[in-house]
């Protein structure tokens, strides 16, 4: 796969996961475009995303990058593995598991302590 291609996929792959949003609760989110700072999705007030389409595997790194952007938001990244094709509701996410038990808490999973 040539870097232009791989490039493309990227941008792709930030506009399929903006359009997701757009339709599930963030009306302005955007893309940010390639090469620039913080996170790949604008326009998203209370989480700060980081999105991958590639081959390798390296979650810790892109949570952290998603962190470095997060500003008080809830960071996590989208990962878009090789042969996924354009569902991204099908994509995979990663956040912190503290994130997700305070989110699973709040909509009501768990027992009371």
């Amino acid at each position: 796969m040539t870097t232009q291609h791989r490039k493309a996929r990227g941008m792709r792959t930030q506009l399929l996961v903006a359009e997701h949003l757009r339709a599930n609760g963030w009306p302005h989110a955007g893309s940010a475009g390639s090469g620039r700072n913080g996170a790949d999705i604008l326009e998203t007030p209370d989480i700060a995303v980081e999105v991958k389409a590639r081959a390798d595997l390296n979650p810790l790194a892109w949570v952290k990058q998603a962190e470095g952007a997060a500003d008080g938001r809830l960071p996590f990244a989208v990962f878009r593995p090789n042969g996924m094709g354009e569902t991204p509701g099908r994509y995979v996410a990663f956040l912190r598991l503290d994130d997700l038990v305070s989110l699973l808490r709040a909509a009501g999973y768990g027992a009371e302590s």
